[in-house]
């Protein structure tokens, strides 16, 4: 794809990726929540991947990057959006590309991913990546009206 630039969000920009996170969230949480929700986000290890044709952002992919005793260092993919009229255009995997050669660089041995059960277009996606569902990923919430 012609133009495409996909960069590490610098942390003072995370601001910019609201508008695609909340098409990505179908308007379901308010700006407002989501904006509070990322100024928490940010206190903690989360960055964020950006894809851009020319100035405009047409793709994110946040990133966490964690440790746990069962993989070990790896890194999260969470929140994953590409606008519409650019699916199916390989701007999703370009994105993972980069996070794949981003988290060999920081000594990452691996990545996860989370993806609703019912979200079978996604599901399609990361197994054409190359993952394997091999577990749930379960919550509970304890406030319905603050999901």
């Amino acid at each position: 794809m012609e133009n495409l630039k996909i960069v590490l969000i610098p942390q003072h920009e995370l601001h910019s990726i609201l508008p695609l996170v909340y098409k990505l969230n179908d308007g379901k949480l308010s700006k407002e929540v989501l904006s509070e929700r990322l100024e928490n986000i940010k206190k903690t290890n989360y960055q964020c991947v950006g894809a851009y044709i020319d100035d405009k952002m047409i793709g994110i992919c946040g990133i966490w990057i964690l440790n746990k005793f069962y993989i070990g260092k790896h890194i999260e993919a969470d929140n994953v959006f590409i606008e519409k009229e650019y699916r199916s255009y390989g701007v999703g995997k370009l994105m993972l590309d980069w996070v794949y050669n981003y988290a060999k660089e920081i000594g990452c041995n691996s990545t996860e991913c989370n993806c609703y059960v019912d979200n079978k277009k996604g599901i399609k996606f990361w197994e054409n990546q190359g993952y394997v569902a091999e577990g749930y990923h379960m919550r509970n919430v304890f406030d319905r009206n603050n999901e």
